[in-house]
């Protein structure tokens, strides 16, 4: 693990030797365009790196990351990043991930205080007032926390259903699928939940905004 910037520096020209062996011609079809599929919305924990833990190539995922893997409407950041993925990549799959362990919904389980970030911390603390009925029938503390970060991820997914040009995108076609997955800091697995979504059939009326096609 690197433990300096230069390790750090070292490692890049390592992974570029090692990247070339395997293919002379990587890094000149890489900087020509790129031509994602997925779009990743994870959470910024280091542990947590898209590539690696899905054995993908650089290029193939384009990747927005914050505290909690969260999907606020007025996050401008996160709302540009995937505008252009949808609009202008054409990703075929936003993927919505969190993570077991996660530290920002620990800390939205908790009565603590953590300065700047409870502003953010309100978004989760939300999340666990829609579903506290069913999260507090469960008594054993850490399946508790792992329920709560399996529910932020479903309501992150719904979350980007809801929104405008998603929708629009819709309208004209299959794609985007919306999926929402966990990962595993203990066995490194990904457990896919399920709830794929690629209509806002699922959602409220008031969310549903009108077919432009129609």
């Amino acid at each position: 693990m690197a433990e300096t910037i230069k390790d750090l520096i070292n490692g890049n020209v390592t992974w570029v030797r090692n990247t070339l062996k395997h293919d002379p011609d990587f890094f000149n079809k890489l900087s020509t365009s790129q031509s994602p599929k997925f779009l990743w919305i994870g959470c910024s924990d280091s542990r947590v790196p898209a590539t690696e833990i899905t054995n993908a190539l650089p290029g193939s995922i384009f990747v927005q990351r914050n505290i909690a893997n969260l999907v606020v409407h007025t996050d401008s950041n996160l709302l540009s990043v995937v505008y252009y993925a949808v609009k202008v990549l054409k990703v075929k799959h936003i993927i919505v991930c969190g993570h077991y362990g996660c530290g920002g919904v620990k800390a939205a389980m908790s009565n603590d205080r953590f300065g700047f970030l409870d502003n953010w911390l309100l978004h989760i603390k939300d999340v666990y007032r829609k579903h506290e009925a069913a999260l507090d029938e469960i008594k054993d503390e850490e399946k508790r926390f792992d329920r709560f970060v399996e529910l932020n991820v479903l309501e992150q997914v719904r979350n980007l259903a809801k929104v405008s040009f998603i929708q629009e995108e819709w309208d004209a076609g299959e794609f985007p699928y919306i999926h929402s997955w966990v990962y595993s800091l203990k066995d490194g697995l990904i457990r896919d939940l399920g709830d794929k979504i690629n209509s806002n059939s699922s959602l409220e009326g008031v969310y549903r905004f009108n077919n432009l096609n129609k």
